[in-house]
């Protein structure tokens, strides 16, 4: 039955986009480029797309339809309700609303050539055997759950230089781990995501703290990024939540069913919706041990890093801190990806782990598994530009300045709201820091460490609203890497994001007084821990 719903569904889209097609090929005129003027720009309106989108993802459970909706409602808003018009704003790439302008963005494209690369080198590595070994191996050394889980954790904070790479690569090496010992997909997926933003946000040395810096003008954006850290509270305590879960062996919400599911009936799913499924079946045909997984993940971060110093200028005589800093992520990681790619072809057909026409079957094979992320990620960003088009981030920036007048103590919390509001309507935390960061700055004085804590509550709000939001690119990863469907993944984080961002919010008001990290965070952290405990004792699953 969903097979079928989903077929249809996705015949509805096929059709619907062949139609938007036509349409623009019949009545729109080459060059046109009208001018449009929205009477809904800058206003509440310019959000009801986005959480128009979201809404049906969560009630529909299915996200291809939800975020086309999204699309055509911020489109005909944008265009005054002119059909023709809202067309070409959703088609073309005359403006950065389009699905042609985003596919076609260089940036975004970058991250497409990665994903589709990932993909062929899970496929090879799963057939050549690499994946297969490294589970057994693994699963001899880690013997328990908590044990799998820590390890994901630990893989996840080390791969901390970029968040897409983080999702991708920790979810490919250690979800044979992590299904030996029946961890949901959903659970996996969570503690990805946990371990994407919220460690990036943190790193000194990341592609988010060069973004941080580079929108924070007149001041060392660096050291103000550094600064920040320990009052980036959401960032800090959903680590410490997912350990402190993880040891009290404690689930609740959706998470709690499907970790029920895995443990009880050793389903990892537990929905029927499973667009990853297939992808552990594939036939093992080469002759590979663990080398052949361990290597070319080494391969790839190795090159992809490289590939961001190169980007940044290193091999030019940039020093190494501000070449990263000043690296092309997307650029970096469709470089080190393909030459990774090109290396492990080196490495497994002179061995003869693979034959040749086996390693060429992986490149349809690894992108068909990337269709789903790929067509998540390109709506997502349409509906973005669309949004963007709409002025959403005049709208909320204006609601900033209004607010600017309110007590100190209440500052950072409003910022810290706003941001979370933000990222979460819009999908992005990038876009959400880079458009409050040039307003809260200003207003604050530099030498204050009022404002180094309004800072770090923005970046705080940014990374929480884009961990609950499921338009956000960064969720869509972490759902790939897991290979767990999207809306389960999204509905499982949710309560557990909201809970941390409650705590990390009653912090901000606090930290605003007391204006030190030293006694703020560890209040933070103890506060964190004992609502886990609160939470464990008073809630009370169903029985199943």
């Amino acid at each position: 039955m969903f097979q079928r719903k989903s077929n249809w569904l996705r015949t509805f889209l096929v059709c619907s986009a062949v139609l938007l097609l036509f349409t623009v090929t019949a009545f729109g005129t080459e060059g046109e480029t009208a001018e449009v003027t929205s009477n809904m720009y800058a206003t509440f309106w310019s959000l009801v797309p986005p959480l128009v989108a979201i809404i049906l993802a969560l009630i529909t459970k299915e996200v291809f339809s939800s975020l086309f909706v999204g699309i055509v409602t911020g489109a005909l808003f944008y265009t005054n309700f002119n059909i023709k018009e809202a067309f070409i704003v959703m088609v073309t790439n005359e403006t950065s609303g389009g699905l042609l302008s985003n596919i076609a963005d260089s940036y975004n494209g970058g991250i497409l050539i990665f994903l589709v690369v990932l993909g062929v080198l899970v496929a090879l590595m799963n057939k050549a055997g690499g994946s297969a070994a490294y589970g057994k191996w693994a699963s001899s050394v880690i013997k328990t759950r908590k044990g799998a889980l820590l390890s994901t954790f630990l893989l996840g904070v080390l791969v901390f230089v970029d968040d897409y790479f983080n999702c991708l690569t920790v979810g490919s090496v250690m979800r044979p781990v992590t299904d030996t010992h029946n961890v949901s997909r959903a659970k996996l997926a969570y503690i990805i995501d946990a371990t994407a933003a919220p460690v990036c946000i943190i790193a000194p040395i990341s592609s988010w703290a060069a973004a941080v810096s580079g929108v924070v003008e007149g001041y060392n954006g660096l050291e103000l990024f550094i600064r920040s850290i320990p009052y980036n509270f959401y960032a800090l305590l959903t680590l410490v939540t997912m350990i402190t879960l993880t040891l009290l062996n404690f689930d609740f919400g959706p998470m709690y069913l499907h970790e029920h599911n895995a443990q009880v009936k050793n389903d990892l799913f537990t929905t029927d919706a499973r667009p990853f499924e297939n992808a552990a079946d594939t036939q093992v045909t080469g002759k590979g041990g663990v080398i052949d997984l361990v290597l070319p993940v080494i391969i790839l971060i190795i090159c992809c890093v490289i590939g961001m110093i190169y980007t940044g200028g290193f091999f030019d005589g940039v020093p190494f801190v501000d070449a990263f800093a000043g690296c092309d992520a997307s650029i970096a990681l469709a470089l080190g990806s393909i030459a990774a790619l090109i290396l492990t072809f080196i490495m497994y057909i002179p061995r003869r782990v693979l034959k040749f026409h086996e390693f060429m079957e992986c490149l349809p094979e690894g992108f068909r598994a990337m269709v789903p992320a790929i067509l998540i990620l390109t709506f997502a960003w349409t509906l973005s530009g669309i949004t963007g088009l709409l002025g959403a981030d005049v709208f909320v920036a204006g609601i900033l300045q209004n607010s600017t007048g309110v007590l100190n103590v209440m500052l950072p919390v409003i910022v810290f709201l706003i941001a979370v509001f933000l990222a979460f309507s819009t999908g992005t935390s990038w876009g959400t820091f880079g458009i409050l960061l040039p307003i809260v700055v200003p207003i604050l004085d530099p030498s204050s460490e009022l404002m180094v804590i309004t800072v770090a509550a923005t970046l705080a709000g940014a990374v929480a609203g884009d961990h609950c939001s499921p338009i956000s690119d960064t969720t869509i990863m972490a759902s790939t890497g897991a290979q767990c469907d999207h809306i389960n993944h999204v509905s499982t984080q949710l309560p557990y994001a909201i809970i941390v961002a409650a705590v990390s919010a009653v912090n901000y008001v606090l930290t605003a007084i007391i204006q030190n990290w030293i006694i703020n965070l560890p209040i933070a952290i103890v506060s964190m821990i004992l609502v886990i405990f609160i939470a464990r004792k008073v809630y009370k699953p169903k029985e199943l």
